[in-house]
């Protein structure tokens, strides 16, 4: 098979790799789209992120599906010929969080496209992967591969929103949107939320917004776009702070109501400074938020029935033949959402 290799930062290759075989209880699917996460292009940039970084060559991807090609001995739950999204998370089932159902949380976790172990854990972004047939997801017959794809970062979006209080009739304020803003943005009206804002810095991601539905967006490269919802002590119930940067979480507790919740679902560096008073003061729920568990599977769902139309988001697809391409375009925050690739 052909796999797409991060040999170091900024230089991709394709190798020819052994096809790997399925064995008991196992699934070999033949991938035919990958989407490019945040954390692909922290590998292709800088070699990791945080404490995080390659000591090798590596395979990234964890957001593919593709067609089951064959299945191991035992298999019942998928068939060849399938088409199935790939769970790229892989638990141990044994440690104590796993025992305890947080399986994000596991002690041994295997994830694919990950230098957090070594040797690590390579991807999705080759043209067949093995998996256990529970991590092999059908979807069905009526829609894309690559919409497949997106069931990933859905799954993690599904998980922020089930950190926040019941959405039904909330004011909800998105601060951040590239993929999984957007994505947290379809996951909150799916959950009912009455209302739903948007923050960004882009005029880009800003107009998707408005294209997904948002109540009101708020270009907040402009510091004062938020100050008339400051008044009062905050407008929002919920804020899903997805931008990943302490500006962004330090407006986000300034316009959260008393008794609200700041759902922090993207990556902060691991020392911020912020004014926390105020969040003492308006009572403020301040939540953490990672990966996902059973949300897969819904995902799946949601995604395999249109329930939640992710096609809006999808901003191009690239063959893994131009993957430098691809991945420059997946950095242009301008033009570009979720950047696919193509194994087919």
């Amino acid at each position: 098979m052909k796999a797409l290799v991060l040999l170091q930062p900024g230089r991709l290759a394709i190798e020819e790799r052994e096809a790997p075989e399925p064995g008991p209880g196992e699934v070999q699917v033949r991938i035919v789209n990958g989407g490019i996460c945040g954390s692909d292009i922290h590998y292709f940039l800088h070699g990791g992120f945080g404490t995080v970084r390659m000591r090798s060559p590596m395979v990234l991807g964890h957001e593919i599906a593709g067609i089951v090609e064959r299945v191991g001995a035992g298999v019942t739950a998928v068939r060849e010929g399938q088409r199935v999204a790939v769970n790229p998370s892989l638990p141990c089932g044994k440690c104590g969080y796993c025992r305890a159902g947080a399986e994000r949380q596991c002690s041994d976790m295997r994830f694919m496209g990950s230098a957090m172990r070594v040797p690590h854990v390579d991807g999705g972004f080759r043209e067949l992967v093995v998996c256990t047939q529970a991590q092999a997801v059908p979807v069905g017959d009526a829609i894309s591969l690559a919409e497949a794809a997106v069931c990933e970062p859905l799954s993690v979006c599904l998980h922020a929103v089930d950190q926040a209080p019941e959405l039904s009739g909330k004011r909800v304020l998105v601060s951040g949107f590239g993929p999984i803003g957007a994505l947290t943005l379809l996951a909150a009206r799916q959950a009912g939320a009455e209302e739903i804002a948007v923050a960004d810095i882009a005029a880009g991601p800003l107009a998707l917004a408005e294209t997904l539905g948002a109540s009101a967006v708020h270009d907040v490269s402009d510091p004062a776009a938020l100050d008339a919802k400051k008044a009062d002590r905050g407008a929002f119930d919920v804020v899903f702070e997805c931008a990943g940067h302490p500006s962004s979480v330090q407006q986000a507790i300034e316009v959260t109501k008393p008794g609200g919740t700041i759902v922090q679902v993207g990556m902060l560096p691991d020392m911020v400074q912020l004014a926390l008073n105020p969040l003492v003061t308006k009572e403020i729920a301040y939540k953490g938020t990672f990966r996902f568990d059973r949300e897969f599977n819904r995902a799946a769902e949601l995604i395999g029935g249109r329930t939640i139309d992710v096609r809006p988001i999808i901003s191009d697809t690239f063959s893994y033949r131009e993957a430098a391409a691809a991945f420059a375009s997946a950095q242009d925050r301008r033009k570009s959402i979720k950047v696919m690739l193509d194994f087919a």
